[in-house]
């Protein structure tokens, strides 16, 4: 048996769902909200690589090493979007966070923050996950507020640790939560996304 099993978490209108070959072309279209593959400092697919994309995620389940989930809009069934459990390692029950992109239209609304709730949820409550990992570039510095954010705390930095998609040598920051940090962390990623937002003036 997997440590990490098929599985369709939702909540707040918001469906994670295995990634298929059927949502390749939901999740083309999401990439192209914003034409995200120009930004240096992530992986989403370029255009006509979304096949081979959702392959290579579907080769890391197959491996154990990694389980993608394809973000749903419920009320549409747009594809928003996509996050998976990766470095999966079941002997000492930690799973990281990663390979995380939206469609532009949705990237810092409710939509982010409902899906780490279910991944940290699934991962720490079903799973027993005594680590749940990230991993960011140097540079994505929107990403490295997003995770500390939910409450991870930041381990370190690797120097000269992965290649960017343009050649160039990156550093990886490191961030963690313990199993013991997250009913706090929990409480408060529910204040964060259910506190009233001021009405427009």
């Amino acid at each position: 048996m997997a440590f990490v099993e098929p599985v369709v978490l939702s909540d707040r209108g918001i469906r994670l769902e295995p990634l298929a070959l059927s949502h390749e072309a939901g999740l083309a279209a999401a990439a192209a909200d914003g034409e995200l593959w120009n930004l240096r400092i992530t992986s989403v697919p370029e255009p006509g690589a979304t096949q081979a994309y959702i392959e290579a995620a579907l080769q890391g389940r197959a491996d154990g090493r990694r389980f993608a989930f394809a973000v749903i809009e419920e009320a549409t069934g747009t594809v928003l979007g996509t996050s998976s459990y990766h470095d999966i390692v079941p002997a000492i029950r930690r799973v990281e966070i990663g390979y995380t992109w939206y469609a532009r239209r949705v990237q810092r609304t409710h939509v982010n923050t409902t899906a780490k709730l279910l991944l940290l949820g699934h991962a720490f409550d079903t799973l027993g996950a005594h680590v749940v990992g990230w991993r960011t570039d140097n540079f994505n510095f929107a990403s490295q507020r997003a995770i500390e954010r939910l409450g991870a705390k930041k381990d370190g930095v690797l120097r000269g640790h992965a290649l960017r998609r343009d050649g160039t040598i990156r550093d990886t920051v490191m961030y963690s939560m313990r199993s013991g940090e997250w009913p706090e962390a929990r409480a408060q990623l529910l204040y964060l996304r259910d506190r009233p937002r001021p009405e427009a003036g």
